[in-house]
């Protein structure tokens, strides 16, 4: 008999790393891998509506992705924008909810604008909220609150955690109870530096490409098993 699984995370969020790994050792690009994480990506969103997650956020493109060589960064946009297209009416379909965390006025302006139009098609789904974290970084959406509570003009002594958490990219989402990283690597890799102080940290040696529905369960497993205390005793 398979294990239980005990708890369900309320918000999972997954670093999906291991694209180029997948690709070279089946003699492939590395943008073939991102196109084959891409297409996995539809099977783990299902895979949280059937677990009953309400929350997914995964990190597709990071700020310091932008110096990988042009050809690569050019093919991951042209993803992004294929994923658009092709992908919306299905999520629409299944009640999934499109947010965008990052800084979106850097995509080129067609792409942004494909963008803004699936967050106003899917906004008032509740089924899954999906946050796509495309030219993101943790410590520039920190500066980024900063610049908006400045701009805001809340004096120093009024500003606290909340104020800061109120200005982030993810203002209107409850912090990650699991966050997931594929591959085998054991890095944070500058994601949700803020919102993860007390998330439970999976690190499986799967890539993304081959991480699917029952990888996901052993993830929710592991976490189950955790005793969360948030610095308490």
């Amino acid at each position: 008999m398979s294990e239980e699984i005990i708890k369900i995370p309320t918000h999972v969020a997954i670093i999906m790393d291991g694209n180029g790994r997948w690709a070279k050792a089946r003699g492939l690009t590395r943008l073939e891998g991102h196109k084959a994480g891409t297409e996995n990506l539809r099977g783990i969103i299902r895979a949280c509506v059937d677990f009953g997650i309400k929350y997914l956020t995964v990190y597709a493109f990071s700020t310091e992705n932008w110096t990988r060589p042009s050809d690569e960064v050019n093919g991951l946009m042209l993803l992004l924008e294929s994923v658009v297209e092709n992908e919306l009416a299905e999520l629409h379909r299944e009640g999934v909810q499109i947010r965008h965390i990052g800084r979106l006025e850097a995509l080129p302006k067609g792409l942004g604008e494909k963008v803004k139009n699936a967050i106003e098609i899917t906004k008032n789904n509740q089924r899954l909220i999906l946050y796509i974290a495309w030219n993101y970084g943790g410590r520039d959406e920190i500066v980024y609150a900063v610049q908006k509570i400045i701009e805001a003009g809340i004096p120093a002594n009024e500003v606290t955690e909340e104020t800061i958490t109120n200005h982030l990219f993810t203002q209107k989402c409850p912090d990650p109870d699991l966050i997931i990283r594929t591959s085998g690597e054991c890095r944070t890799s500058n994601f949700l530096i803020w919102q993860g102080i007390y998330s439970e940290w999976v690190f499986t040696p799967v890539l993304w490409p081959d991480f699917n529905k029952k990888e996901l369960r052993k993830a929710l497993i592991e976490y189950g098993s955790r005793e969360r205390r948030f610095g308490k005793v």
